[in-house]
């Protein structure tokens, strides 16, 4: 499999693992104060980050 190929499948991969980790989060409510939904949204944060940094990666690859 190229990269691009294995590149394109871990940012597939990558979003639908951060939406999965929102939708935890939100269904801890809307308490910010709540520990566990805090750790969820600093999770999504990371997870976008990587998201974000994958598509960098294809960007560049794109001749």
């Amino acid at each position: 499999m190229s990269i691009v190929a294995e590149l394109s499948a871990l940012s597939t991969a990558l979003d639908e693992l951060t939406a999965r980790v929102v939708n935890l989060a939100d269904a801890r409510g809307s308490d910010d104060e709540d520990p566990i939904r805090s750790d969820l949204q600093e999770v999504e944060r990371h997870l976008t980050q990587a998201g974000r940094r994958v598509a960098k990666s294809l960007r560049s690859l794109d001749v």
